[in-house]
């Protein structure tokens, strides 16, 4: 059965993705370009995920509002899957580009994220540990 939602949680994440979809929309609107949109949706993607890394690695299973809020909401309204598919199918006349673009979005973009866990982790002063939530303060 469903769980039910906390309304804190589902405010924080309503508000933090309007900042993030903000966010996104004050970096690409400027954008005029057709061939420059695949790229700025490649990069907002790849920095939304390294911040994303950070986010989690920094805060863990502690003050979930806060990672509601960032993560869930901030970050998940600034990247956006639906757009780099797009954009990406946009190239439909250079299909090795498109193939090419969709690669480095999603290994690069993890390979943001794992920077961003080691960043995280390191700001956090726990550089492997994970805490138990019991144990949060």
């Amino acid at each position: 059965m469903a769980q039910p939602v906390d309304p804190r949680v589902l405010g924080v994440v309503v508000a933090g993705g309007a900042l993030g979809v903000l966010g996104r929309g004050l970096i690409s609107a400027p954008v005029t370009d057709p061939n420059a949109v695949p790229w700025v949706t490649f990069g907002i993607n790849v920095v939304g995920s390294l911040l994303l890394g950070v986010v989690v690695g920094w805060l863990d299973d502690r003050r979930p509002l806060l990672r509601a809020f960032l993560g869930t909401g901030v970050l998940g309204g600034f990247t956006t899957y639906s757009a780099f598919a797009v954009a990406t199918a946009g190239w439909v006349t250079t299909p090795w580009l498109a193939a090419g673009l969709a690669a480095a979005s999603v290994v690069v973009g993890v390979m943001g994220a794992i920077v961003g866990l080691f960043v995280g982790r390191r700001l956090a002063d726990r550089p492997g540990e994970i805490e138990l939530p019991e144990d949060a303060e």
